[in-house]
């Protein structure tokens, strides 16, 4: 119970500073939370070699993910780095971010491929648009957009769920 609070605490904290520093002109916080909160987080598994991968994975599939929707328009977060459409790197870290918790706090999606897909069709775009209701987006996603962060994070969610599970093994 104690692991679970302290994964979602830090899941937490790190996804505001990622945010709110991207909304801010400080897009470099996100990226160096996330990276206490992963340094923290592999310290505590008992699987750094499938968390290193399952890390690696997420950020890789999440900075395909967004690239390819800032690229159809879909969102435009503030960039940092690289230029548009390439999702900038304190997006990304939101991605290694949400694998930190797959093993911990949602470990209880494991197995449940369904259920991890309403999951993310309902949290993924919850998400988006809470960081654009924060200032970290050019402008709030419109209904169609939602639809879409909704279908991608519907495939997404049960994905890295299965690809924790590999990994665990």
């Amino acid at each position: 119970m104690g692991r679970n609070v302290l994964n979602v605490a830090l899941f937490q904290g790190a996804w505001f500073a990622a945010v709110l520093g991207a909304a801010g002109g400080r897009p470099w916080l996100g990226p160096a939370a996330v990276a206490l909160v992963l340094a923290i987080h592999l310290v505590l598994t008992d699987n750094r070699p499938g968390e290193t991968k399952l890390l690696l994975a997420a950020g890789i599939l999440g900075f395909l993910f967004d690239t390819a929707l800032v690229a159809a328009g879909t969102f435009l977060p503030v960039q940092h780095l690289l230029p548009r459409p390439f999702s900038p790197p304190w997006m990304v870290s939101l991605w290694l971010n949400f694998a930190a918790t797959l093993n911990i706090s949602l470990a209880w999606l494991r197995g449940r491929y369904l259920l991890a897909a309403l999951f993310g069709a309902v949290g993924g775009p919850l998400a988006y648009y809470s960081g654009a209701r924060l200032g970290a987006t050019e402008a709030l996603p419109t209904t169609g957009a939602m639809l879409i962060l909704a279908a991608g994070w519907g495939v997404m969610t049960p994905l890295l769920v299965g690809l924790a599970k590999y990994f665990r093994r």
